[in-house]
């Protein structure tokens, strides 16, 4: 193969990987889209919960003060690791109509949107779903841990 024809094939591909779509959305650190700053705790009902990648969404349905009903959505950490920690999409706690508080930060963005970290139930349970080894506030702890 000649010099010519080489640099013909990195051009090429060089073309090829700037023409093929990058995902729509990439994985991010929790500090490029939830603020620290801004913790939230919401009582509702889970309404859904979208068992997806690269994160686990649950949706709660909260009344504001006025009584209407809002929809806020917590993004969890991953199907994987939530598995690998006994969470899976099919355990009662996760189940449409529970109640709980859901606690998390806030979006830096998006209204009624936040990384969810602790669920707490009626009964004083708490369930963790946040992800791990993001930067988020008490990251591979316990929240139930706080100091």
């Amino acid at each position: 193969m000649g010099m010519k024809q080489v640099h013909l094939s990195l051009v090429a591909i060089a073309g090829i990987v700037l023409l093929t779509p990058a995902p729509i959305r990439a994985h991010h650190a929790f500090a490029a889209e939830f603020d620290a700053n801004r913790p939230v705790a919401v009582k509702g009902v889970i309404a859904r919960v979208d068992w997806i990648n690269p994160h686990a969404w649950i949706h709660v349905d909260v009344k504001n003060a006025e009584g209407r009903v809002e929809r806020w959505m917590f993004e969890l950490g991953g199907p994987g690791p939530l598995t690998r920690r006994g969470v899976t999409k099919n355990i009662p706690d996760l189940k449409p109509g529970t109640e709980i508080t859901a606690e998390g930060f806030l979006s830096k963005g998006q209204p009624r949107r936040a990384n969810g970290r602790v669920l707490k139930y009626l009964d004083g349970h708490t369930l963790f779903v946040g992800s791990q080894g993001t930067g988020a506030p008490v990251d591979g702890r316990d929240p139930s841990e706080r100091q």
